[in-house]
């Protein structure tokens, strides 16, 4: 069983790691959030089993989401389509109960299911921060899984895929506390998830595969565009150790007895500042107003020229779709229009899954 720490693109990152260490032959239950934040889900925070339709219960408080299950409306989660497109189990953590609910689930989960081993996946590594460094941006839900998992008595591996790579807590700084190399994440490691990078929204794993791929040298990032390094080390998949985390990590020791999610942002706004859902609350807000305008693709084709000469300039060599949607003036719901477009005027740039930035006009 794989834990997917932050939910998202780590889920789909656990199933990197199972073609890795299992071969994907083993039946493999990923236990995830439903957690795509805005690009997917309107609805601010996770989504547990009441906003869904065709759960299937797996244990008592546990339920898996098939690829027919629903997300009602106005929600959205890629967890259907993930299950749609993969052989693994996606069962639901429920953040709702706080990390005393999480514990019950991993509890159930692990007498249920009776696994050969039980890891933790961060990929980035932000589930080592303290939590009141000024780049961290969402400690909550890694929070949540490293306290359950560390007061689950069954052990666990705390695992961090491609450090630095969430654009959070860079390599350097986590160098000191990450352990052993696990293993090195390779192309053939990323094919069962290929088509699931061609459209899903994470920027992390999708430089975590790039990486494994191949892919070097400095990609820009959605957000206030910072560049993420993209290093020999970055398909590196590290243990670090679970207790030395949590007494690290103040906001998941701080949580432990927790026992529901308006307890856990309450402390995450004492310990980090913020909560990312309070974030996300405001973002939302923002949402909506009229239809984003057509692509005009010209135009588009212009603006990128632009984007790509200073960029290059400042030594990007790689972004993500996500990154040129919000400088090309688009709206997000636009992401997969603009790739279709930019994929089929010029191929020769798609680096699956970034955009290489060439390094002449």
């Amino acid at each position: 069983m794989i834990v997917a720490a932050g939910g998202g693109g780590d889920a789909v990152a656990a199933v990197m790691l199972d073609a890795a260490l299992y071969g994907g032959e083993t039946p493999m239950v990923v236990f995830s959030y439903a957690w795509d934040r805005l690009l997917v889900d309107p609805v601010p925070g996770p989504r547990g089993p009441a906003n869904f339709r065709g759960l299937r219960p797996l244990t008592r408080s546990v339920r898996t989401v098939p690829a027919d299950a629903v997300a009602i409306p106005p929600a959205g989660s890629t967890l259907p389509r993930l299950a749609a497109e993969l052989p693994q189990t996606f069962a639901l953590i429920d953040p709702h109960h706080g990390a005393e609910g999480m514990v019950r689930q991993l509890e159930e989960l692990v007498q249920y299911l009776e696994p050969d081993s039980v890891d933790l996946l961060d990929v980035g590594g932000d589930i080592l921060a303290r939590g009141d460094e000024a780049t961290l941006r969402s400690p909550l839900a890694d929070a949540l899984t490293l306290a359950a998992c560390c007061e689950l008595n069954f052990p666990v591996r705390l695992l961090v895929a491609g450090p630095g790579l969430d654009g959070e807590l860079p390599a350097e700084v986590l160098r000191d506390r990450l352990g052993p190399v696990v293993l090195s994440l390779a192309a053939e490691h990323v094919a069962p998830v290929s088509s699931v990078l061609e459209w899903h929204p994470s920027e992390a794993t999708a430089m975590l595969a790039a990486a494994a791929r191949g892919a070097r040298g400095r990609c820009e990032v959605s957000g206030d565009g910072a560049p993420v390094p993209l290093t020999d080390v970055g398909p590196f998949v590290y243990e670090a150790d679970l207790d030395e985390a949590l007494h690290r990590n103040q906001l998941a020791g701080a949580i432990l007895g927790t026992e529901n999610l308006h307890q856990v942002e309450q402390y995450s706004r004492e310990i980090c500042g913020f909560s990312e859902i309070d974030d996300e609350r405001h973002q939302a807000g923002r949402l909506g107003g009229p239809a984003p305008p057509e692509v005009d693709p010209e135009a588009v084709l212009r603006r990128l020229d632009d984007f790509e000469a200073d960029a290059r300039g400042r030594g990007i060599t790689h972004t993500t779709f996500r990154r040129l949607t919000e400088v090309l003036g688009l709206s997000g719901t636009q992401r997969l229009e603009l790739r279709a477009l930019l994929l089929g005027r010029r191929p020769e740039r798609y680096q699956a899954p970034l955009w290489h930035i060439a390094s002449g006009a």
